[in-house]
């Protein structure tokens, strides 16, 4: 796969089939995610893939709960507005962000894989996230879908701990929650404020000097 590609098209796919996803594709989204940068190469980082269904069950109300509470507190506003004005192109972004976030949730048992991504004694994620995103790459060129959520660090931290037998006094950091399975949906390339609109150059409020009406990939 053409490296553009993956960039433009890895998007949170979160309705993704039941189909397991064999050891040497899982062992290849790894192996990629552990050759990401890392703060002074002290790759202090521990990965953790889950495909048990007893702990994917015993997740799964905790996350739906997070979920809940997500929609009562951070997305309020948002959810208010759209229901106030629904045909408005912002609230239909709105509501199909959550009607798909929402699926994640109430299907969180039958996602056929999680990755938990642990740093250790390093909140700033400067060292695990590149992991992460490599992981989600590699996940794209096997065609796999993949979406990354902080919902369990954030909601229920010590539960996650305890199903999943983390050491509590390590200094272990849960830094997401990725999900990955074969996407129900089709790839795209998603739509966002374009870049000019959304940087600077030298000081905070100039201009970039560019504009860049379309993504300039397929050019």
């Amino acid at each position: 796969m053409d490296l553009h590609e993956a960039l433009y098209t890895t998007r949170a796919m979160r309705r993704v089939k039941k189909d397991p996803i064999p050891l040497d594709v899982q062992a290849r989204i790894l192996d990629a995610a552990i050759h990401a940068p890392s703060g002074g190469n002290q790759q202090n980082w521990r990965f953790l893939l889950l495909d048990d269904p007893a702990k994917r069950a015993a997740l799964a109300p905790l996350y739906q709960h997070a979920m809940g509470e997500l929609w009562k507190t951070v997305y309020k506003p948002q959810l208010e507005a759209a229901a106030a004005d629904p045909d408005a192109p912002e609230s239909v972004q709105m509501l199909k962000v959550q009607r798909s976030a929402q699926w994640l949730a109430d299907h969180f048992e039958d996602v056929p894989l999680y990755l938990f991504p642990f740093s250790q004694y390093d909140p700033t994620g400067g060292s695990i996230y590149p992991a992460v995103w490599s992981a989600m790459l590699a996940a794209r060129a096997e065609g796999i879908g993949s979406c990354l959520t902080a919902l369990l660090q954030f909601f229920h931290p010590d539960e996650t701990f305890e199903i999943l037998g983390v050491p509590a006094d390590e200094g272990w950091i849960l830094s997401g929650t990725v999900s990955f399975g074969y996407p129900t949906g089709t790839w795209g390339v998603g739509a966002r404020v374009p870049a000019h609109r959304v940087s600077y150059r030298n000081t905070w409020g100039a201009d970039i000097g560019f504009t860049v009406d379309q993504p300039l990939w397929p050019g």
